[in-house]
């Protein structure tokens, strides 16, 4: 779903593609009033630009609810600052030689929120219920070769796969695969969430914030903050003025330009690369979709790289399908790599068309950047007689609309991870949970990535992976377009954050204000 990552240190990733760790600079000094102190003693504000209304961890596809529910939440395993898979609320596990059967061993003495104990029957119930499609989980496809969960005692969970699967860890790492308790009725926590995660949700004013509280009893070790508010500020330049004000102590930023306005000498910003990828998906089922020349068509006639240099201010870098570092797809290997008119009216040509109109779906509020990519699109494609037609939906709306495959198009921001398997076949695999969003079925992409899944080696896996992604680029499946940067911005007196790719929120349970 629509989501998403600057140099100073690097680690390689097998595949010899380079990611980036930083660490944020911490200080003493700062702060609106310049005294050092915080206005909120331990409290910290984190600005978002749109209302957290997903509280369920499981069918949450928006990064501000994710970004909340990550600090209320743990899953079985979680990621470490590579992104690859790590102990979690179990450690990593013991694989069986034929590689069908996982046993994880629970930390001990972890309780939920609200100070039940956690075990392995609630891992059980949770990995079963992601699986049942009535959930609608997003990570039900992710984790389909699971064929049993078993709890022989309370420390101990038993996975049983169908087959080998070299993607499962990174599947069970993340807020979608998060452990819910057993003995709550999910409409429950659909308003008030009870997880083991650093904070416990204390309440959600709409359109305002989300309050989280300090759990001290995580099994980490001791929350940095009494309480996390998660403010939202839909306006940019007004999440700007209230870091440089103080009224807020972290956000993040998708654009350089406002990230440049709300540094300031008490606020830092540090920039880190995004696996996410912008995308204009083209939903292949639709009508005016259906023919691969149109969506070619399409394809031809975007300039990726004016995308990039209009609506993130030259700040990305063209992309592929595949953002994942060890895989990534050449952003060249497509039927058109540049801007080309005449290939684009061609395509129509064949398509027996000499005009095309559709409408694109767009968001407000879910990043910044959504309605600039649009207005260029909508202008470029115009040279080439296709109209594009702009429907604008507040956050809440677009989510709802995407999710039910309600749009010819859609201009999204959507999550990656290291692992290309956990990011795409819920999206262009026949049986995949959000097929639907897609429209796009083929048996030999369905092959393809059970073998993927099925191999271990990076080098096998790397050669399968650039074939699916010559596939969705010969038929212009979706228009990938690039990914951006991300823009940390921190007051200073914030210490203990960890920036890393993907701007994940991993360390923010160990962030602290002086």
């Amino acid at each position: 779903m629509p989501r998403s990552h600057a140099p100073v240190a690097k680690f390689v990733l097998a595949g010899g593609i380079a990611a980036t760790v930083l660490m944020t600079t911490t200080a003493c000094s700062g702060g609106a009033s310049g005294t050092g102190a915080s206005p909120n003693g331990e409290a910290l504000v984190f600005g978002v630009s749109a209302d957290p209304t997903q509280l369920l961890p499981w069918t949450a596809t928006a990064v501000q609810s994710n970004q909340v529910l990550g600090q209320v939440y743990s899953s079985l395993l979680d990621e470490d600052s590579h992104l690859a898979p790590a102990a979690g609320l179990a450690d990593l596990p013991e694989v069986s030689d034929d590689g069908l059967t996982y046993t994880f061993t629970l930390k001990p003495n972890v309780t939920f929120s609200d100070g039940s104990a956690l075990d392995s029957a609630d891992v059980k119930y949770s990995l079963e219920k992601i699986l049942d499609p009535a959930t609608k989980a997003v990570a039900r496809t992710s984790l389909a070769d699971i064929k049993t969960v078993t709890a022989p005692d309370a420390g101990h969970v038993v996975i049983k796969l169908s087959k080998p699967n070299s993607s499962i860890l990174s599947a069970l790492s993340g807020v979608n695969s998060s452990i819910l308790p057993s003995d709550k009725p999910l409409s429950a926590l659909k308003t008030k969430p009870v997880g083991t995660g650093p904070y416990a949700f204390k309440s959600r004013t709409a359109n305002q914030s989300v309050v989280l509280e300090r759990s001290d009893t995580y099994f980490r070790g001791r929350p940095g903050l009494s309480t996390l508010e998660f403010r939202i500020i839909e306006d940019k330049s007004a999440m700007a003025s209230a870091l440089r004000s103080g009224t807020v102590d972290m956000a993040i930023f998708d654009d350089s330009v406002t990230a440049k306005t709300a540094t300031s000498s008490s606020v830092k910003v540090t920039d880190v690369d995004q696996l996410d990828y912008h995308a204009l998906q083209l939903r292949a089922d639709a009508a005016v979709f259906k023919d691969t020349d149109v969506r070619l068509a399409v394809q031809c006639a975007i300039d990726r790289e004016q995308v990039v240099k209009t609506a993130a201010l030259g700040q990305g870098e063209v992309v592929g399908p595949i953002t994942s570092p060890a895989y990534a797809s050449a952003p060249d290997a497509r039927p058109c790599p540049d801007h080309d008119l005449a290939a684009a009216k061609k395509h129509l040509s064949a398509a027996g068309k000499s005009k095309v109109s559709f409408t694109a779906i767009v968001p407000q509020g879910l990043y910044s950047s959504a309605a600039d990519e649009a207005q260029n699109i909508q202008a470029q494609l115009a040279e080439a007689g296709i109209t594009m037609k702009i429907e604008s939906l507040d956050s809440s709306a677009y989510v709802d609309r995407w999710l039910a495959g309600d749009f010819d198009a859609a201009i999204a921001l959507n999550g990656a991870g290291s692992d290309p398997a956990t990011s795409y076949t819920r999206y262009f695999t026949s049986d995949g949970n959000f097929n639907k969003l897609a429209g796009y079925r083929s048996a030999s992409l369905d092959k393809l990535f059970a073998q993927g899944i099925e191999t271990s080696d990076v080098a096998a896996r790397k050669e399968i992976y650039g074939k699916i992604a010559k596939e969705l680029e010969d038929n212009a499946v979706w228009i990938w377009l690039y990914s951006g940067r991300s823009y940390i911005a921190t007051n200073t007196r914030v210490t203990g954050f960890e920036a890393i790719t993907d701007a994940g929120l991993q360390s923010l349970w160990k962030t602290k204000v002086s």
